[in-house]
């Protein structure tokens, strides 16, 4: 048989168009994945507390109503006392006070800079209605060497993208399973305090107590590498692929930290919520800035990923442990199948 040419496809290989088809179609996931929740970000049902006299609270309930519906999920609480209160237990983001001398307006800006300025400016306008200047505090501000947020929403990406190369090299460079195991619990511990000491101590994106905050990174950086290393074992590379892509592009973009849950497309906020990177990000928002208020729900949600991967590493190796016993009964029968008869000499 003659071959034309010196790059004649093999026989089996990919054609071309379908390789180039694959791999457009990969990209366009990818621009979904990362633009999607921010092109359709804004603001619904932020929770927030409202204090003042009956006739103030009527009217602030009924501007909210009318003015920017669906937007946030007011709240009636007695004073100033208890609206502190809510927002230093991440019950709400901020408050509306609405005093005879004025209105206030409490924010919270470690909870989320983009809340913040979103009820900065709806202070102008009850400032404006109610004849007076506002008066903005905010009661939880962000570090002062990290005003916007910036570091914590940024960091969400160097902790996945750690996490999976972390799995991908144990899986690849290390034979035994108690080995990566244990080179993976070595790798959190070490990765947390590595991330938290550039974070807290040179880039002064977090406050707060240092080995709580490196705990909760080190727990994050745990449930995905663990749940990574089980679907490697249960499923090789292929599952390992599937759940690092997974991941990367619906985890990360989900997560709300560069924003807040809120201000995601409808439910897809909740949904992130439940994944590594969103948990990690809310747990770490509570315990750097809010002294663990409302931290254990996040927590629990890393923990349940943890204790996830740990079962499909069990049942990786029960499964290898099951194929390894058939394949030497298979080996120990002759060709016909039947055990071989001793003759009594």
């Amino acid at each position: 048989m003659t071959v034309h040419g010196r790059h004649a496809a093999l026989p089996g290989q990919p054609k071309i168009p379908a390789v180039v088809a694959l791999l457009v179609c990969a990209l366009t996931v990818v621009l979904i994945a990362f633009t999607w929740p921010a092109v359709r970000s804004q603001p619904r049902d932020v929770p927030i507390v409202v204090a003042g006299s009956p006739e103030a609270t009527r009217f602030v309930l009924m501007t909210l109503q009318l003015d920017v519906p669906g937007v946030f999920e007011p709240t009636v609480v007695s004073d100033r006392k208890a609206a502190t209160t809510a927002i230093a237990g991440r019950d709400a983001y901020g408050a509306i006070l609405i005093e005879p001398s004025g209105t206030e307006v409490l924010t919270a800006s470690a909870a989320s800079p983009a809340v913040a300025q979103l009820l900065s400016q709806l202070a102008d306008r009850l400032g404006g209605t109610r004849g007076g200047p506002p008066q903005v505090t905010d009661v939880v501000p962000a570090p002062a060497d990290d005003p916007r947020g910036g570091g914590l929403s940024a960091g969400a990406f160097p902790l996945l993208l750690g996490g999976i190369a972390g799995s991908l090299g144990l899986s690849r460079l290390l034979r035994s399973p108690a080995k990566r195991l244990a080179a993976g619990t070595a790798f959190c511990i070490l990765g947390g305090l590595a991330l938290t000491t550039v974070d807290q101590y040179w880039l002064g994106a977090l406050t707060g107590e240092f080995w709580a905050n490196a705990g909760v990174v080190a727990l994050g950086i745990g449930s995905i590498v663990v749940t990574l290393l089980g679907l490697a074992r249960l499923g090789g590379l292929r599952s390992f692929g599937l759940g690092a892509a997974f991941l990367l592009l619906v985890g990360n973009p989900l997560s709300g930290l560069a924003s807040a849950p809120e201000l995601l497309p409808a439910g897809w906020g909740a949904f992130g919520q439940l994944l590594p990177p969103g948990a990690t990000g809310s747990a770490l928002r509570s315990v750097a800035f809010f002294d663990g208020a409302d931290a254990g729900r996040p927590l629990i949600v890393l923990g349940v990923w943890c204790v996830g991967g740990l079962a499909l590493f069990s049942l990786g190796a029960f499964r290898q442990h099951l194929a390894t016993r058939v394949r030497s009964s298979s080996a120990a029968l002759p060709l016909g199948g039947e055990p071989a008869r001793t003759t009594a000499q």
